[in-house]
């Protein structure tokens, strides 16, 4: 009944929209001569700002059409290698036959969050990388448009979509995870290690991820402690209702995980709205076109499967199975102790998402990897967002996991 009742009043706020949109372009236009006054640049701010609230965004694309390599932009193509019912591999090719780009970059999967945003949310991650990396991101579906006949999807089967992706691409993958993909990723490179996979990653870079988050708990980690398993089953699950390919699957809705990203830092939101009305009256575009770009984005949100979201709640947030050492997937012992690659964890210092100490916890998990090949960086003054995106992602934490990766690439 949930999911029918947010659609009931997406459909209600239907001509709310299309008469703010109305109202916005009415008092924009150079015809009217109200347009340029306060009072009609007023109107028009609010007009918008109430348009875009109450839009259905869907899935942004990812618009990186070239790369700077040297002096020179060089094309960039997005190819799909692999396609999955929840997921397809994409590959960022850029053009090898432009002059100076055929040398042998190292080959860099990112693994996207699967936590309710896109995969399209790393962008600015994929455009810092791409310059001197052979970039490949895991590109989820929306559970919401897969069919019923294509079968479930749970962290059992993120962990083996991640090895199939890491044994296709090769032995000489990098692999990035983002956030919450990070414990998938420790746990398939655990049991590829375990097998002496031969295509098991030359190295791992766990970002802003709940590896332990009996460590420095924050609110998520809180709200998952104080409820019971039936409770996220009641209050939080729901079913596709008809008119999607994914009608009658059960899941977490999108718009329940957007609602709770707000809630966190509602105060923000609604300062950066009244912020955003000041930039479109004083006639701002710059700031006004930036506040668009990164509410695009904010506000598209996916559907997960409800197997998916419930055990990731079970596993990694209440019974924390794999940092006590008893996280058994598909009758396979996960054992990080196996791993040998280099590891890196990143984490920031005002993360509220996963705090201080989450990510790290990986490197005691992983005892038989050489000292010198344990690296941890804590970015100073920066968020949960900006780990991965921003000038700090690209200024100061991108350059450390560059030069991570180039010195495990040479071994």
């Amino acid at each position: 009944m949930l999911y029918h009742a947010y659609e009931f009043h997406r459909q209600l706020a239907k001509p709310v929209r299309l008469w703010a949109n109305a109202l916005e372009q009415a008092y924009s236009s150079p015809y009217n001569p109200l347009s340029d006054t306060w009072f009609g640049k007023s109107v028009a701010a609010g007009a918008e700002i109430m348009a875009r609230l109450t839009q259905n965004y869907g899935k942004p694309e990812f618009g990186l059409k070239t790369t700077p390599i040297g002096d020179e932009a060089v094309e960039v193509n997005e190819e799909i290698l692999l396609r999955k019912p929840f997921c397809d591999l994409l590959h960022f090719h850029r053009d090898h036959s432009h002059p100076g780009t055929g040398r042998r970059d190292p080959k860099v999967l990112v693994v996207a969050p699967m936590s309710g945003h896109y995969a399209t949310l790393l962008r600015g991650t994929v455009e810092a990388l791409l310059p001197e990396h052979d970039v490949f991101i895991t590109d989820w579906t929306d559970a919401r448009e897969v069919p019923l006949t294509d079968g479930n999807f749970d962290l059992d089967d993120y962990i083996d979509y991640i090895i199939a992706f890491c044994r296709y691409l090769g032995p000489d993958v990098h692999v990035i995870a983002v956030c919450q993909p990070s414990v998938p990723v420790l746990a398939a490179a655990a049991l590829m290690a375990e097998a002496k996979d031969p295509r098991q990653p030359k190295s791992l870079t766990l970002m802003g991820g709940p590896i332990d988050t009996r460590q420095s708990p924050t609110v998520p980690n809180d709200l998952a402690m104080r409820n019971s398993m039936m409770w996220f089953r009641q209050n939080v699950i729901s079913t596709v209702p008809l008119g999607y390919p994914g009608a009658m699957r059960r899941v977490y809705p999108g718009f329940l995980q957007l609602t709770s990203f707000i809630s966190m830092n509602l105060d923000r939101h609604v300062n950066a709205h009244m912020r955003q009305f000041e930039h479109l009256v004083k006639g701002d575009d710059d700031s006004a076109d930036g506040h668009r770009a990164f509410y695009d984005e904010y506000l598209a949100v996916m559907d997960l499967s409800a197997e998916f979201y419930l055990q990731t709640i079970e596993v990694v947030f209440k019974e924390h199975l794999l940092p006590r050492g008893e996280w058994v997937s598909r009758g396979r012992k996960i054992d990080p102790a196996a791993i040998e690659t280099a590891l890196m964890t990143v984490e920031g210092e005002l993360d509220d998402i996963s705090g201080i100490g989450q990510t790290k916890a990986a490197h005691a998990l992983t005892p038989n990897i050489p000292g010198a090949r344990h690296v941890h960086w804590e970015q100073p003054r920066v968020g949960h967002y900006g780990i991965f995106n921003g000038r700090k992602w690209r200024e100061q934490i991108m350059p450390r996991v560059r030069a991570f990766i180039r010195e495990n690439d040479a071994r």
